[in-house]
């Protein structure tokens, strides 16, 4: 079961690499200067990305400590 958390915890980390990136890109795909909807406007991109980077730092963080073994059951 340790093993599966170490893996686990590498696809965590991949994960949130992977939202950030894809959240990032897809903000600078959607964003046109003279779009009328409001996934054109870059302000709610902005509010998202901010939101979302602390949540994705976290997840990244658990995946981490997940890979070192913090979560192992310990023998006491």
């Amino acid at each position: 079961m340790n093993t599966i958390k170490k893996y686990l915890g590498i696809v965590w980390i991949f994960v949130a690499v992977a939202a950030i990136f894809f959240l990032v890109q897809s903000a600078i795909h959607n964003i046109k200067p003279n779009g009328t909807l409001d996934i054109n406007k870059p302000m709610p991109w902005v509010i998202i990305i901010i939101i979302f980077i602390p949540i994705a730092v976290g997840l990244a963080l658990f995946g981490w400590y997940a890979f070192k073994g913090e979560y192992d059951k310990s023998e006491s």
